[in-house]
């Protein structure tokens, strides 16, 4: 079987003037590409590299493979992750990961945390602005934390991205506006630990990977945000632990798990996702977003930290996603 990689290198793209320098952020570089590439061949596949936009749309055309393993982010609007899957199931080309649908609602931060909560599943109360006067007439409580309403990999979360009052929420919200162009999520801000589940497989077969605790080492556990310069630090290991499993007891590493399984399951996921979980104040653990492109960084990403820590081989998450969406399409 032919396996063609769908992706997009940050390599490939440079922030013009005036855009900021994560902008790019969500894109892989080539170890992502080699990392998967080396674990389907280790299964007995051979690959082809089909990249992204306009490349991916030429190739896949030209030649079209058994399955396509997508990690393209894609690039242009609120449903860019979807623009791959979408020719996808144009052509009818069996592909890994979510479907249009999921990819398109996950990256709305806003939709996918009204969809987890119409089924009864806890997420910080938010409101979605598209102007600096808006911020004065929340009805939230303080603190509360500003992101852009549809990127991901930490794109535009700083530390100071935790707001106390409502002048340092609009000086956040002004630059957020400028900077990204698109509308902000203000959301209730946790204060309690911060959880990502890594999960794979579907229905029946579901299961977590693992849950890894950040903890934060520089800073009250309360103040803490798992921003951008956390993960772009060299030395990320004076300012965060990664604990896998939790230090936790065995009842709320579980809740962890079964809010992340019930999310993973209202937002439509499919073969492989990451779900980001924190505690409030109160210690009830609540859906902060939905990750069905996770990163796969071999030794870098979240979920290949998580797994190497929870003793989960990196080709045997790759090759599991292959065998999920191999079930889904029959193949």
């Amino acid at each position: 079987m032919e396996i063609g990689i769908a992706f997009d290198l940050k390599a490939d793209f440079a922030p013009a003037d005036g855009e900021p320098d994560d902008r790019y952020e969500e894109f892989d570089s080539l170890a992502t590409v080699e990392g998967i590439e080396r674990a389907l061949a280790r299964g007995g596949y051979t690959t082809r590299r089909l990249g992204g936009g306009r490349r991916f749309l030429e190739n896949v055309l030209a030649r079209p493979c058994d399955l396509v393993f997508n990690i393209a982010e894609g690039f242009g609007s609120r449903s860019r992750e979807a623009h791959v899957p979408s020719v996808l199931e144009m052509l009818k080309i069996p592909y890994t990961h979510s479907d249009p649908l999921t990819l398109a609602v996950t990256l709305d931060k806003a939709v996918a945390k009204r969809l987890v909560a119409s089924h009864g599943l806890a997420t910080p109360r938010f409101e979605v602005v598209e102007s600096v006067d808006a911020v004065r007439g929340l009805e939230l409580a303080y603190p509360l934390f500003a992101k852009p309403l549809f990127e991901g990999s930490s794109i535009g979360v700083r530390k100071k991205s935790r707001a106390a009052n409502a002048d340092e929420l609009a000086a956040r919200v002004a630059e957020l506006l400028a900077d990204y162009r698109e509308p902000v999520l203000v959301e209730e801000y946790c204060s309690g630990p911060e959880f990502t589940v890594g999960l794979l497989g579907n229905g029946a077969e579901l299961r977590v990977l693992g849950v890894m605790e950040v903890v934060s080492k520089a800073v009250p556990q309360a103040e803490f945000v798992y921003s951008l310069e956390v993960k772009r630090n060299d030395d990320w290991h004076l300012e965060v632990d990664y604990q896998v499993p939790p230090r936790r007891p065995k009842a709320e590493v579980e809740a962890i798990e079964e809010l992340a399984r019930a999310s993973f399951r209202a937002l439509g996921c499919r073969d492989l996702a990451r779900i980001d979980i924190r505690a409030d104040a109160h210690g009830v653990p609540r859906f902060l977003e939905a990750n069905p492109l996770p990163g796969i960084k071999p030794g870098w990403s979240d979920l290949a930290l998580l797994c190497e820590r929870a003793h989960v081989e990196y080709d045997d998450v790759i090759l599991g996603v292959v065998a999920a969406a191999r079930a889904r399409w029959g193949l």
